[in-house]
């Protein structure tokens, strides 16, 4: 089973902002950090590029199969000289989230931010190899 990309509870809101090229460029490829996942026989692996954030800008949670990676910085600048004054003020935030895979150790995933990409591990269960034995009932 594959890590699966949460989509909305309500389908006809996805639809209706799909046919707004507008809004698809502005908020969706603007504001949602490109993600990659991959998979190994031990763990899957998740990036996420959010480039000048910080490690502490940063909330990953698991809740019910479901993780949760969100993001927040705010940052203000006051510039004063003679004649003029000047304030300026950011802000960024994101949240994506992912259903989990049966097979994840949940309390085992580890987080790691370097040189903007944020690097999650998400280890596997060890899977048991069950014998496969059906008993035939003798009438």
């Amino acid at each position: 089973m594959s890590l699966m990309k949460r989509t909305s509870l309500m389908p006809w809101v996805d639809r209706f902002f799909a046919d707004d090229d507008f809004f698809n460029k502005w908020w969706r490829e603007d504001r949602l950090p490109a993600v990659n996942v991959a998979e190994t026989e031990k763990d899957f692996k998740v990036e996420v590029a959010a480039p000048g954030m910080k490690k502490e800008d940063f909330k990953v949670e698991v809740k019910e199969g479901v993780l949760y990676i969100s993001a927040e910085t705010k940052a203000e600048k006051e510039e004063k000289e003679d004649n003029y004054m000047r304030k300026e003020f950011s802000f960024r935030s994101f949240r994506r989230s992912f259903y989990l895979p049966e097979n994840v150790k949940e309390e085992a995933i580890l987080a790691n931010y370097v040189d903007g990409i944020l690097y999650l591990t998400l280890p596997k269960l060890k899977a048991e190899k069950k014998e496969k034995i059906k008993k035939i009932e003798i009438k």
